[in-house]
C-alpha cells in the first residue's frame, strides 16, 4: 500500500509529530510505502493566487477556470503539480492536524483550496458524460482517514456536548472533501484532550494509531449515501422515501 500522510502541525516535537512519527513507522514496518506532505515543513504556501496557474494577469482572475485550463496545459505550479502526483501514486491518504477553532489549521485548508481544483478534484464526468461526486471521482479506489487532536476533552465533542458532535464538526472534510473526491472514508482516530496527555496516554494513543493505520485495508468506511445510488432525486435531494421526515446531517449515512 502506498501512503499518503498530509500533516499540519508547527511543531515536530508536539503531539501530532510524535503521531507522525510512530505511524509512519508503523507502516513502513509492515511493508508499506509512505510519502509524506509537512505542510509546515514545506513552507507550504496555502494561498490561491494567480501564479499557481500561470494566470495572465492583464485578465481578470476566475479561479475555477484558471485552475482548470492550467491543470489541463500542465501549467500548474510546480508544488501544486507535486501534491497532485503524490496523491495520484497513493492507494490510501492520512490527513493530520490538530483541531483549531472547530476545523483545520489554514495551512491544510490552503493546500485543499490550492491542490484540489476543478478539473483535477472536481467537476469530472463519468464515462456517460453525467456529472460525478459523493463517491465516485479522482480518489474512487483509495482509502483515506483523517487523524485528529483535540484540545477538549471527548465529552465535549459528544452528541449533546457543547462543541457539537465530532463527527458532524468533520463533516466538511470527510464527507463534503473525501467522499465527494470518490475515497471510502475511514472512522476517524480521534485524540482528545491533546495538550494534557501523560507520556503513558500519549502512547496510548500511538498505540490505537498504529492499529487503526495497520487495520486500513479491511476497515469498514463510514456508511455514506452515494450520489448516483438511487437515494437521491435528480436534483441530489434525498427521495422523500429515503430517512422520511428526518434532516440534518445524519440523513446522508446509509
Amino acid at each position: 500500500m502506498n501512503v499518503l500522510w498530509v500533516l499540519a502541525h508547527p511543531e515536530p516535537r508536539s503531539l501530532n509529530g510524535y503521531l507522525a512519527t510512530e505511524g509512519q513507522r508503523a507502516l513502513r514496518a509492515e511493508g508499506h510505502q509512505v510519502e509524506e506532505s509537512d505542510l509546515y515543513a514545506m513552507n507550504w504556501n496555502p494561498t490561491v493566487d494567480t501564479a499557481g496557474y500561470a494566470h495572465r494577469p492583464a485578465e481578470r482572475f476566475q479561479v475555477a477556470a484558471a485552475a482548470d485550463r492550467a491543470y489541463k496545459n500542465g501549467t500548474q505550479s510546480a508544488d501544486i503539480r507535486a501534491e497532485q502526483e503524490k496523491l495520484t501514486r497513493a492507494d490510501a491518504i492520512v490527513i493530520q492536524f490538530p483541531m483549531w477553532w472547530f476545523g483545520m489549521p489554514a495551512i491544510l485548508k490552503g493546500w485543499f483550496d490550492r491542490v484540489w481544483h476543478q478539473g483535477f478534484a472536481y467537476g469530472l464526468r463519468g464515462p456517460n458524460g453525467e456529472w460525478i461526486g459523493y463517491g465516485d471521482g479522482f480518489l474512487a479506489g483509495k482509502r483515506a482517514m483523517a487523524v485528529v487532536t483535540m484540545g477538549g476533552p471527548a465529552w465535549l465533542y459528544g452528541e449533546r456536548g457543547i462543541h457539537g458532535a465530532v463527527d458532524e464538526l468533520l463533516f466538511p472534510l470527510q464527507h463534503g472533501t473525501l467522499f465527494y473526491a470518490g475515497a471510502e472514508v475511514l472512522p476517524p482516530v480521534l485524540i482528545p484532550a491533546a495538550d494534557r496527555l501523560t507520556p503513558e496516554e500519549g502512547e496510548t494513543a500511538a498505540k490505537e494509531l498504529r492499529e487503526r493505520l495497520l487495520a486500513m485495508p479491511t476497515t469498514e468506511p463510514v456508511p455514506y449515501r452515494t450520489q448516483n445510488g438511487g437515494d437521491y432525486d435528480d436534483n441530489r435531494v434525498l427521495r422523500p422515501d429515503v430517512a422520511p421526515g428526518l434532516t440534518g446531517l445524519g440523513v446522508h449515512l446509509a
